[in-house]
């Protein structure tokens, strides 16, 4: 049976080659608007390394990739602003990701093939070029994520059946060598160009099941173990020169799980939506110390609205109206701390919050935002809930015009509102 996976195993090497050749520019990157202005309290996280920072599935449409990355955002969200840059870049090695951030630090721009010999990712000549317009997201974020070392260990995982106890020791002997000096420049370099920040630096899963031979697969997670002793072992050493690092235990939570948790089935070893959801979640429970797992919303129900990390849940229900969402103003008044004046003449609340005033009238298609007209596409109204007429607004009217950050999570099915 061995012998069928390994030829599996030669196929995923192929496949994985062609796969990245479909990756298209800004897969799976969430970032904060150009010419935005960045609030002092948002949280900036940048993630680094290979397919797994991309959020590659196989036969997913680019623009719905999905992975761990736009997971940890949406987690992010629920503790404030949040921001993500995306630097990963599928089929990355070490020592890329080495060349990549030395140039970063460097301030220059580098080639495909300096960034990495025969790098498949078709973004590769554009992200070199682009190595400089980095820097300044390293050095303002907050938290720097990391996988990196799946696509070294390839070598090993097509092979590992074939070697003796002596060649699996002299192999593993030369991939850790190679890893832990990629790695410390790496790290060393991302500490030089931002002390401060957290670093969380993921071991590597083994993708291969036991089904492919008890033996094989026993090995492998020898390796794997000794893989995260290594990591381990690196952050221990930086801790000790005073940064804040961690490591992402996220191989022990693939354990006899490969199957349900990757597409290796379909011969790739990336993790499937259950797989880079666990991956989300360890990450996450090593930065925040949980997990908020979202429930699960029918189609055609409004939206939940989470409020600095808080779900709304009062009796006036969010309405769904024309894939609108509407909130009645009192609960958003109520949530974040701002005040409100109901005028019965005009039909309108005057909404305050710090120096920001909004005015809503019911049936009209503009609200004033501190004395000044802004149109919107839908007007509020009333709507009675049991014995109460209550105004409802578009969410999203309300909230950004008391100078609210509003992020909608299609896949949650959740709208956050931060201050």
């Amino acid at each position: 049976m061995f012998k069928q996976w390994k030829k599996r195993l030669a196929a995923v090497t192929g496949f994985l080659m062609l796969a990245v050749t479909l990756l298209g520019p800004g897969a799976a990157t969430v970032v904060a608007d150009e010419g935005s202005v960045k609030e002092d309290h948002t949280y900036r996280i940048v993630t680094l390394g290979d397919s797994l920072t991309v959020g590659y599935e196989p036969g997913v449409d680019l623009n719905k990739l999905y992975g761990f990355v736009d997971r940890l955002y949406e987690q992010g969200l629920f503790y404030g602003r949040t921001e993500v840059t995306n630097l990963g870049i599928a089929g990355l090695k070490t020592d890329g990701l080495d060349h990549y951030i030395q140039a970063i630090a460097d301030g220059r721009s580098l080639t495909a093939e300096e960034l990495q010999a025969g790098l498949a990712d078709p973004r590769a000549k554009q992200i070199g070029a682009d190595a400089p317009k980095a820097k300044a997201a390293i050095a303002e974020a907050d938290l720097i994520t990391i996988t990196i070392g799946g696509n070294d260990m390839m070598s090993l995982v097509g092979t590992i059946g074939k070697l003796s106890e002596e060649q699996l020791a002299a192999k593993l002997q030369e991939l850790f060598a190679q890893y832990t000096e990629n790695v410390t420049a790496v790290i060393g370099n991302l500490r030089l160009m931002n002390p401060d920040a957290t670093i969380v630096i993921a071991d590597q899963y083994n993708p291969i099941p036991k089904l492919a031979g008890e033996a094989a697969y026993a090995k492998l997670l020898e390796a794997a173990g000794h893989f995260t002793k290594l990591v381990e072992d690196i952050a221990a050493g930086f801790a000790d020169q005073g940064a804040d690092i961690k490591v992402a235990h996220v191989a022990e939570a693939f354990v006899g799980s490969e199957i349900t948790m990757t597409h290796i089935l379909k011969d790739d070893i990336h993790p499937n939506q259950y797989g880079y959801e666990t991956m989300a979640t360890v990450f996450a429970k090593t930065i925040w110390g949980s997990y908020k797992q979202p429930p699960v919303q029918e189609q055609g129900q409004p939206m939940r609205i989470v409020v600095k990390g808080q779900e709304l849940n009062t009796p006036y229900k969010p309405i769904l109206r024309d894939n609108l969402n509407y909130v009645a103003i009192q609960d958003i008044v109520n949530a974040v701390g701002a005040t409100s004046k109901w005028e019965n003449k005009t039909s309108s609340a005057t909404i305050t919050y710090g120096d920001k005033t909004v005015v809503v009238t019911i049936g009209k298609k503009f609200v004033k935002v501190n004395g000044t007209n802004v149109p919107i596409d839908t007007p509020a109204f009333l709507h009675k809930v049991g014995k109460e007429d209550k105004t409802y607004v578009p969410l999203a009217v309300i909230a950004s015009g008391l100078g609210f950050d509003v992020q909608y999570s299609a896949k949650q099915r959740a709208a956050f509102i931060n201050l």
